[in-house]
């Protein structure tokens, strides 16, 4: 449930944390339900944001939360742009694996169809916006006359595929697969981005005058990522808490994995830079990787 902003932005030492509400972020509500943040003297409130990473660089650059979890392409698009924050962690290393949604109802069953078709995004600059761009991209389309349907959320999603309003849908796979099973939407194919999935940003506040409870904060959800990992009924506690199926979540776990250092890999973010350029989505930025990092 999301929670009131203004009302967290006066609780004086709670850090906000926004994120989708989806099955990456299980280690942050285990640490915060199991009183890991709380014993060390942290109060985090995970705000979940349906919006997606659009949604939340928009928070953080209105300062509305302290820190984001957000899609690494999302999170240096936005940079790049102009939000201001610095990217102090990467949080999933693995690349996310992004379903390319149609409604079950449609005629289209492949995924060579859906070029010149409308394509439902969250918001501009989410994942579901680039990652659209980028598929046409890799499949030699043109990029600059795709057609893009504003729809806010997965449920303004599932609106406008099932009236007509929009008709292809990326959103990651795996969070979508209850969708699938049930006949609601036809997946064509998969989208690998060519990078880590996710990444957390910080406002410049953060890093500049709080970056001790940052710096803690982060140890200790890396521990909690690293538990989650070594869990054995990880599997089955995701597949009860998100509503999917055991099997989807085996299939996901098996090429998952949460980052438990502080290493930033910025060459993987450079090539983002490169080919948000390429395609048009940054142009004329100045800012270096390292502008956009923050080591801790």
């Amino acid at each position: 449930m999301s929670i009131d902003n203004s009302q967290t932005r006066n609780n004086r030492g709670s850090i906000v944390v926004a994120g989708v509400p989806e099955h990456f972020n299980l280690p942050w509500h285990l640490a915060i339900e199991s009183g890991q943040f709380e014993d060390r003297g942290l109060h985090v409130i995970f705000d979940e944001v349906h919006g997606g990473t659009g949604e939340m660089t928009e928070r953080l650059g209105k300062r509305e939360c302290d820190v984001a979890v957000v899609l690494s392409e999302g999170c240096v698009a936005a940079l790049l742009n102009g939000v201001p924050g610095r990217i102090v962690k990467t949080y999933v290393d693995s690349p996310l694996l992004w379903g390319i949604h149609v409604s079950a109802k449609s005629d289209i069953s492949l995924p060579q169809q859906i070029q010149n078709l409308r394509y439902a995004i969250s918001r501009q600059g989410s994942g579901s916006h680039l990652m659209s761009i980028v598929d046409a991209a890799e499949r030699d389309w043109p990029t600059d006359s795709l057609e893009f349907v504003e729809v806010g959320s997965l449920k303004g999603a599932r609106s406008a595929l099932s009236k007509n309003e929009a008709d292809v849908f990326f959103w990651e796979r795996f969070t979508t697969s209850p969708l699938v099973q049930s006949g609601e939407f036809r997946r064509l194919a998969d989208r690998a981005a060519n990078w880590p999935a996710f990444v957390i940003c910080a406002t410049e506040e953060m890093v500049c005058q709080r970056s001790a409870e940052l710096r803690l904060m982060l140890e200790i959800l890396n521990s909690a990522c690293a538990e989650l990992m070594q869990s054995a009924d990880a599997c089955e506690i995701i597949a009860k808490r998100y509503n999917i199926e055991l099997d989807a979540v085996k299939d996901w776990f098996k090429i998952t994995r949460w980052n438990t250092g502080f290493d930033l890999n910025r060459s993987s973010f450079e090539s983002v830079k490169q080919y948000l350029g390429r395609l048009g989505i940054v142009s004329g930025n100045s800012k270096s990787i390292d502008e956009l990092c923050c080591d801790f």
